[in-house]
This record gives structure tokens, C-alpha cells and sequence, in this order.
């Protein structure tokens, strides 16, 4: 009988240290995002202009990837929150794990395979409006964990992206495209950033999916 309540009190300390190396079961979707309805409610009150200051763009006006919390930094945090079964060393790198891609429809296993997107490139906001941004907003942007601006994907389909808007790029699981659609424009309505006559039409034909 000894033996039995031994190896039972082992088992769950077993399972305690591992249930407190991992994260729960991610939903893999950021906060924040509106219904198709409220998504197309904004979409009309957003201003509607021509990209400006493209040419003084420079990525490290937006400082990104800060200290979160502890040890971790933005990129970090994201895999963590998007991740199922993440297990991170002391540094907060995950260590194992895995993330679902909702761009490709791909799952990886190794934080490497994982790009952070922007949902709303850093330059595709800079020349909507984020170019008359201070230095900490720039920043508070870059690393904005409370609405739907940041996405674990793969990361050569990040890479593909760029700081492209709608109208040139949309992921290629089609069943996502309304997802894509709504996260961007919350982007841009909480931001007050500004989008072009092609990128609004674009969000309107992906709203359209939903």
C-alpha cells in the first residue's frame, strides 16, 4: 500500500512540474478582433488618402521586441500565448512546442520556423500616418500585445508579405482571408491610421468571405 501511495504522489508531482514548464492550449488567436459586422462599420470611417513619406521609413524607428515581463521579451510573450505545449529555458526562448501558421495553414515545432508578423507592417504604418508618431508610440506599436496586430506564422510566408497591404498580399488559406481582413482594419481604426482606395476595396472583397 506504501508503495501504491508513492508512486501516486510521485506521479503528480511529475505531473505538476510539467504542467508549470508548459503554457495551457493556445487559442493561437490574438485579442480583440471584431465581427465582420463591427469590422465593416469601421472600415467606412477610416480616412481614405494617398501613402506618404515612404522614403524616411527606417524599421528602427519602431523599437520592437522590448522586456514584457521578467525575462521575456514581445516575441517571446507571443510564442508563448500562440503556442501549445511551450516549454522555455530560464531566458524565456522556448525550448519546444508548437504553432500553428493561420497564413499557410503549416505547424511548426521549432520557435526558429516562426516569424512575429505585424499584421499591419511597421512600414505600411508609417506611411498611413505612424510617420507623425512619437518615438513611444512608435514603440508602444511595435509591441502592442492588446489588439490583433501580432501573428506567429511561418516565417519565409512573413518574409513574403513584407510591408505589403491587402491589395498585393493575402494569405493563402482562403478561409482565413476574413480573419485577415478584420484584424487588419481593428488595426488600423484603434491606430487612426489612414488606407488607400485599392486597400479599402480589397478589405471589402475579403469581408465579403465571412
Amino acid at each position: 500500500m506504501k508503495r501504491v501511495v508513492t508512486a501516486v504522489l510521485a506521479a503528480l508531482t511529475a505531473t505538476f512540474l510539467t504542467l508549470s514548464l508548459t503554457t495551457g492550449t493556445a487559442s493561437a488567436t490574438p485579442p480583440s478582433i471584431p465581427s465582420a459586422a463591427t469590422a465593416a462599420t469601421r472600415l467606412a470611417t477610416l480616412t481614405v488618402a494617398p501613402e506618404t513619406n515612404q522614403s524616411s521609413y527606417d524599421r528602427s524607428l519602431f523599437n520592437h521586441w522590448i522586456t514584457i515581463s521578467g525575462a521575456c521579451n514581445t516575441r517571446e510573450t507571443v510564442l508563448k500565448r500562440d503556442g501549445v505545449g511551450v516549454v522555455a529555458g530560464s531566458n524565456c526562448a522556448p525550448t519546444s512546442g508548437s504553432w500553428y501558421s493561420p497564413y499557410d495553414g503549416a505547424t511548426w515545432t521549432a520557435a526558429s520556423d516562426v516569424d512575429i508578423d505585424h499584421m499591419v507592417p511597421l512600414a505600411e504604418a508609417w506611411r498611413s500616418g505612424a510617420y507623425a508618431w512619437t518615438s513611444a508610440q512608435r514603440q508602444t506599436y511595435a509591441n502592442d500585445l492588446g489588439g490583433p496586430e501580432l501573428w506567429a506564422v511561418t516565417d519565409n510566408v512573413n518574409q513574403s508579405k513584407g510591408d505589403q497591404d491587402p491589395t498585393t498580399w493575402q494569405p493563402s488559406v482562403a478561409s482565413f482571408r476574413c480573419t485577415y481582413a478584420r484584424a487588419w482594419i481593428q488595426v488600423k481604426y484603434y491606430w487612426k491610421l489612414k488606407l488607400q482606395s485599392a486597400e479599402k476595396s480589397a478589405l471589402q472583397s475579403m469581408l465579403a468571405t465571412c
